[in-house]
């Protein structure tokens, strides 16, 4: 595996390696002491399955007392997969970061705690599996608004389709930084 960093400290592009031959592929996606000589010391609790179609732009969603790291990869079709540093106090705050992830490409994002995540379909659909370091709490959601021009994110799709919820997150200005416990 190889593991490179990105502009914002703590989020990680993660290469597998891929024994590939006539008969398919093999890989391995999670080996707990390699994520933790790379600094990603987290137990995860629980993994979440989505699938959604072209054009479809899910987040920019955390949570705010009950912070999830995530590591995210995509097993059908691509996606362009978003960070947010919205961490209070945070030198990077409201930078971003983005990648394409995709079944073809095998990459993975690892997304610690303290950061807004989100992603966008570029396939006709894709399937996005992550694991998470806590579990979901519905009451403690925290979201900011995707096209929130202080952020600035360069989205690969022009006219996506957002949920009725993810279309009234607030502006990086308004939200509620979430609870960082180091």
């Amino acid at each position: 595996m190889q593991f490179m960093a990105t502009e914002l400290a703590g989020v990680m592009i993660i290469e597998p390696d891929v024994h590939e031959d006539a008969r398919g592929f093999f890989m391995e996606t999670y080996v707990e002491a390699r994520f933790r000589e790379h600094g990603i010391n987290v137990a995860f609790v629980q993994d979440n399955h989505a699938r959604s179609a072209r054009g479809v732009l899910r987040g920019l969603h955390y949570q705010v007392r009950h912070g999830q790291a995530k590591l995210l990869r995509v097993v059908q079709g691509e996606v362009f997969d978003v960070a947010v540093d919205v961490r209070a106090g945070s030198a990077m705050f409201g930078r971003w970061v983005g990648c394409t992830l995709s079944a073809e490409n095998r990459r993975q994002l690892y997304i610690p705690t303290g950061f807004a995540h989100g992603y966008c379909v570029l396939s006709d659909t894709a399937e996005v599996i992550y694991k998470c370091s806590d579990y979901y709490h519905p009451e403690d959601e925290g979201g900011l608004i995707w096209n929130d021009p202080q952020v600035g994110i360069d989205w690969p799709v022009t006219d996506p389709v957002v949920s009725g919820k993810d279309a009234k997150h607030p502006r990086l200005n308004a939200i509620q930084p979430p609870v960082v416990e180091e």
